[in-house]
């Protein structure tokens, strides 16, 4: 949902901090979308006898940003405040958390004066204990847990054309067309969308788009690398094992997760991602360190790519910028990083470029 701008907005938010022996590092940024629809929230230590839990969420809003910032504003509170939560009974309580949130934000003035405009978001969390890490998801957002440098663990996209979700969409009387709901909604759960959930004979969690969460619990152990928690924007080009193992390749060069974080998100607008961006990457105790190796070998890719695109400037007379970046993707340059490839290297090239040609634009149709 939403249009698109002439030109991406690339300005970030971040954020970051840590404890429980936990690091995180938050990336949002708006992009081609006309409006920035995506929220988020990261607490490390949370009250009422909580102080070794952290919460992480984000939240991907559609056909407009209230849903999603509510929601970032108050998920949590829903949850931890339930007595199933209280008594020691997490995924009930979180579950419980979910659904009651949707029930009261239908009953706010701000969000039901026009249920046809209200819109709705994605909302994929986490909790982490000091044992175990408890992960919820309601959309198409998605959590995926790393260990040695691969992805353990993944949540499902809770996508219209999924089975056991059409034959909840048909049984309230809905359609699945182009692989939405009724042909206007690409996911099949989330928080909001009331317009979809007026199936009076329906129960709360049978209506055309559910706003029940799937629910997991992994129990961490030693190999736990980090946990990436992003919406869409980032799903669309890079699977889960392409973040997985570019982020792992990035922690042994810089353990600043802001700038990983934002070295994702450049990456995907490389690779053609046109939604908005958000990720949280939260780093265990066994994530991997940076080594002068593995920083040495960094700064001497840079170089090489560096060398190759003057080589290819000079050789070619090559002035354009996107015919520039189709010349060194055909060129076989080894040692990029896994996962994000020749475009996680797109800053050097730009650079490179402006001093070549210092009054040429570095834009193309997509970046």
């Amino acid at each position: 949902m939403g249009g698109f701008l002439d030109k991406p907005k690339t300005i970030k938010h971040n954020d970051s901090g840590e404890g429980n022996k936990l690091l995180y590092g938050v990336s949002s940024m708006q992009g081609w979308r006309c409006e920035m629809e995506d929220a988020y929230y990261a607490r490390v230590g949370l009250a009422e006898g909580l102080d070794e839990w952290s919460f992480f969420a984000v939240f991907d809003g559609h056909a407009g940003c209230k849903v999603s910032e509510h929601c970032a504003k108050h998920l949590l509170d829903n949850i931890t405040s339930t007595e199933e939560f209280r008594n020691g009974d997490h995924v009930k309580g979180i579950r419980t958390g979910f659904l009651h949130i949707d029930e009261v934000m239908r009953k706010l003035p701000e969000l039901n004066q026009n249920a046809e405009k209200c819109g709705g978001t994605t909302a994929v969390c986490a909790f982490v204990s000091p044992t175990q890490v408890y992960i919820a998801n309601c959309g198409d957002s998605r959590a995926v847990l790393c260990r040695q440098g691969v992805p353990v663990f993944a949540t499902q996209d809770h996508k219209p054309i999924l089975p056991v979700e059409k034959e909840r969409i048909h049984n309230a009387g809905g359609s699945v067309m182009i692989k939405r709901v009724n042909g206007t909604l690409a996911v099949s759960r989330a928080l909001g969308d009331y317009d979809f959930k007026n199936v009076k004979e329906k129960g709360q969690c049978e209506q055309l788009v559910s706003p029940e969460p799937e629910i997991f619990c992994q129990s961490r152990q030693d190999m736990d690398e980090f946990l990436v928690l992003a919406c869409d924007g980032i799903w669309d080009v890079m699977s889960n094992e392409d973040v997985c193992s570019f982020i792992h390749s990035r922690l042994k060069i810089t353990n600043d997760l802001v700038t990983i974080a934002n070295q994702v998100i450049d990456t995907c607008l490389h690779k053609g991602s046109r939604d908005n961006m958000s990720i949280i990457i939260i780093a265990f105790p066994g994530a991997p360190k940076p080594t002068e190796e593995a920083l040495e070998a960094d700064k001497r890719l840079e170089k090489q790519i560096e060398e190759i695109t003057r080589e290819e400037v000079e050789t070619h007379q090559i002035t354009d910028y996107y015919e520039l970046l189709q010349a060194l993707q055909d060129r076989n340059i080894e040692g990029l990083p896994p996962g994000g490839g020749l475009h996680a290297k797109y800053p050097v090239i730009e650079r490179t470029f402006k001093e070549l040609f210092p009054d040429e634009k570095c834009e193309t149709t997509t970046h």
